[in-house]
């Protein structure tokens, strides 16, 4: 008997994956067909909303396939199906603690598919699914939601912001963490808002005011997640743009290497263009202007009132359920927020006496935190008592090495922020630590001191000075610091434009035949006339060699008679020796008043854009230097630039306040044999430390050397040149001999040309 074929058309009522793709291709053939599925699935919902939780297994997976079936086809047959998303959202709110899992999640899929095809709005969708997600205790669902919000979110601000959805849904969140400030329903508000501010879809300060009403809460979780975005939260921004811009880099060196080594062919070709492709428009992005992206600490409408109500809150009140860390957080976010802002926050500082003792947990983190509170506006009689007391507990010859050395630094960074905490006896106390034979207290006091020789000298000790401090002070370059005194701004490295400008000048004038160093009664035209249309008068030049000291002329007259000239070569030495010491005590002067002088170039004449380009130029390599090694530049002075050159929104952390107490630390046996079995990786794997090279240089797509692949070549290639060496005579083994050394000496068989 033949077996009969089934046709397609038979198929349709067991196969619904078969239908939607004919309905997909012909939705007015098959609208007979899809109406009975209809009909269908609203028979199986009519009978599973009546026992949710008693339904069988064959209803729930027939059920669950009609509305798969459905959400595909839905935007084909829009009025014949215009219910059917209320039905889902229905399902969802009534009954999503009853929902088998599986269903449950391909209700919300569907819901989230009818969104795609614009057949829902993303507010109505958000709206259904984020009650359930901060009601619901199931915590496969919660994860689920909190996935398909986050994703709906940023499909809608993919091409352009949708500041309507995000305003709508910022209020939702805010209205949740101010309704009810003990529930930890406001977790789910700081965990979105903190993921979509470090995709940076939501950068305005709608954002930050969510935060800032989650660190106000009563809940110890929310106060936390709160805290933690101020703390963290653009740092974590920075890392996700650093490691999308990384997944584009491309080693230019190795593919131009293995491209002149190798063979050539289309596809290396093809990958070298692409390679090319891809650091062109890396650089043009670098070119473009980038997107003012605000810090959320600046983004704050009112951080005085912000940081007053955090301390009074959470760690003045003695109700506090917070513990000791989570105490930390919140004054890590109050003290970044008075020294960033510059707040006065008066109570803040006399909170700090309590927790300045060695014997305190976390000590670290409070000297820290007492730095970053610092600025200069605080007044120096609140700060004072604070640096008192650090010295007493922690800077004593019986206290230990890394304690000594904490408080060194903690003062140190106190005093960058306000020079004026600190008194002329109690530095010159701390600045003697300096000849300690630890490192760590060593490294520690001479930071204290070049710190001070950059910004209050006079408070020193004329012997630790230092040679440029003297000079500012000598000449009055630098004055004794006032409370409240502000720097005049200026531009950045203009100093250094003036001084090559000058250099040029005094170099063209010495191509024009001109003294290096302009007279006084000579117009200032002289130096901006170009150098070719300069003319040397040839009358005025033959009877002189160059230009005339009146003055000593007249001073010295030399007389005919013999009797006198002893004489006169006496005064003459005598003037000489004088003149060597009046410059040798004046010279210190002269240079502290050639520093003294301030830029007047951007009050004097108009910056081109030849200029700003020569300006950038010159910061560049000023830089450069800064990074040089001690070995040429002074350590002292790059470690005071160094400090007062930090950030204000760079955090100080407890490591820094620790410094170098790690080094001055002795390792113990076991210590030492854990830093031994680090480097060496797995130990079932023995190799050498030449097969560990060559390793590496594979990896690397380095070639090999000559002699290594001879190594490899086949014996038989090799044969032949064995047996002609053992066939040499000895004339002809020292010709061999003779030419190797001679190639040796002149660098091989190409040689050193180019030496």
């Amino acid at each position: 008997m033949v077996k009969r074929k089934i046709g397609a058309l038979e198929k349709v009522d067991a196969d619904l994956s078969n239908l939607q793709y004919k309905i997909r291709r012909d939705p007015t053939s098959y609208k007979e067909d899809f109406l009975n599925q209809y009909s269908q699935y609203e028979h199986q919902r009519d009978i599973f909303l009546q026992a949710p939780s008693t339904a069988t297994d064959d209803g729930i997976v027939s059920i669950r396939d009609l509305i798969d079936f459905l959400a595909h086809v839905a935007d084909c047959y829009p009025q014949d199906t215009a219910q059917f998303p209320q039905d889902l959202m229905h399902i969802l709110n009534t009954h999503h603690e009853e929902l088998e899992p599986e269903l449950r999640e391909k209700v919300v899929g569907s819901l989230v598919l009818l969104r795609r095809k614009d057949i829902i709005d993303s507010s109505t969708l958000l709206h259904t699914l984020f009650p359930i997600l901060v009601s619901t205790p199931s915590k496969s669902l919660r994860t689920l939601l909190f996935q398909k919000i986050l994703s709906d979110l940023r499909t809608s601000n993919a091409n352009s912001t949708n500041h309507r959805l995000n305003r709508t849904i910022q209020t939702v969140l805010y209205n949740l963490l101010t309704s009810d400030r003990t529930s930890s329903k406001g977790l789910w508000a700081v965990k979105l808002t903190r993921e979509l501010w470090k995709r940076q879809i939501w950068t305005d300060s709608k954002a930050v005011e969510i935060m800032k009403e989650a660190s106000l809460a009563d809940n110890e979780k929310v106060i936390v997640g709160g805290v933690r975005f101020f703390l963290g939260g653009d740092k974590e921004r920075e890392e996700l743009e650093d490691e999308s811009s990384d997944g584009e880099a491309v080693d230019m060196g190795r593919l131009k290497h293995q491209m002149a080594i190798n063979k050539k062919n289309k596809k290396k070709a093809r990958m070298m263009d692409n390679a090319v492709a891809t650091v062109k428009k890396k650089e043009r992005k670098k070119k473009q202007p980038h997107p003012l992206n605000f810090s959320a600490f600046h983004l704050l409408h009112d951080p005085q009132g912000f940081a007053e109500a955090l301390f009074s809150k959470h760690l003045q009140n003695t109700r506090s359920k917070l513990n000791l860390e989570q105490k930390l957080l919140v004054l890590q976010l109050v003290s970044r927020l008075v020294g960033l802002h510059k707040l006065t926050v008066i109570s803040l500082y006399s909170y700090f006496l309590k927790y300045l003792t060695p014997r305190q947990p976390s000590v670290t983190s409070f000297l820290a935190s007492l730095a970053q509170a610092t600025h200069n506006l605080v007044p120096p009689d609140v700060l004072e008592p604070l640096v008192q007391k650090i010295a007493n507990e922690f800077v004593s010859e019986a206290a230990a090495a890394e304690v000594a050395s904490a408080g060194l630094n903690a003062i140190r960074e106190i005093c960058v922020r306000q020079p004026l905490a600190i008194n002329d006896t109690l530095l010159q106390d701390l600045v003697m630590y300096r000849k300690s034979k630890d490192k760590g207290v060593m490294m520690a006091a001479k930071g204290l001191l070049s710190l001070y020789r950059e910004v209050g000298a006079d408070m020193l000790k004329k012997r630790d000075r230092g040679k440029e401090a003297a000079m500012g002070l000598r000449s009055g370059q630098r004055k004794e610091q006032r409370f409240g005194e502000e720097a005049v701004g200026e531009i950045e490295g203009l100093e250094l434009l003036e001084k090559w400008k000058e250099e040029e000048r005094q170099r063209q004038r010495v191509e024009k035949g001109l003294p290096a160093e302009k007279r006084s009664d000579e117009s200032e035209s002289e130096d901006d006339e170009d150098p070719g249309d300069w003319e040397v008068d040839e009358a005025d030049t033959d009877d002189s060699g160059g230009w005339i000291n009146v003055e000593s002329d007249k001073e010295i007259d030399i007389s005919d008679s013999d009797d006198d000239k002893p004489a006169a070569k006496k005064a003459k030495v005598d003037s000489a020796i004088s003149k060597v010491d009046d410059d040798k005590e004046n010279a210190e002067d002269q240079a502290a008043a050639t520093a003294l002088k301030l830029s007047t170039l951007a009050t004097t004449r108009i910056l081109t854009p030849a200029d700003l380009a020569k300006l950038q130029e010159l910061r560049l390599s000023a830089s450069i230097n800064q990074q040089l090694p001690a070995s040429q530049r002074k350590r002292a002075a790059q470690q005071a630039a160094a400090l007062q050159a930090r950030h204000a929104d760079d955090p100080l952390t407890a490591a820094e306040i620790e410094g170098l107490a790690s080094l001055s630390k002795k390792s113990t046996k076991a210590d030492k044999i854990a830093l031994a079995k680090a480097g060496k990786g797995d130990e079932s794997v023995h190799q050498s430390t030449q097969a560990k090279r060559k390793e590496k240089k594979e990896a690397l797509g380095k070639s090999t050397t000559n002699r290594e692949k001879a190594r490899k070549k086949n014996f038989m290639m090799t044969l032949g040149k064995g047996k002609a060496k053992g066939k040499r005579s000895l004339v002809e083994q020292g010709r061999v001999l003779k030419a190797h050394v001679e190639r040796s000496k002149r660098g091989g068989k190409r040689g050193n040309k180019g030496k």
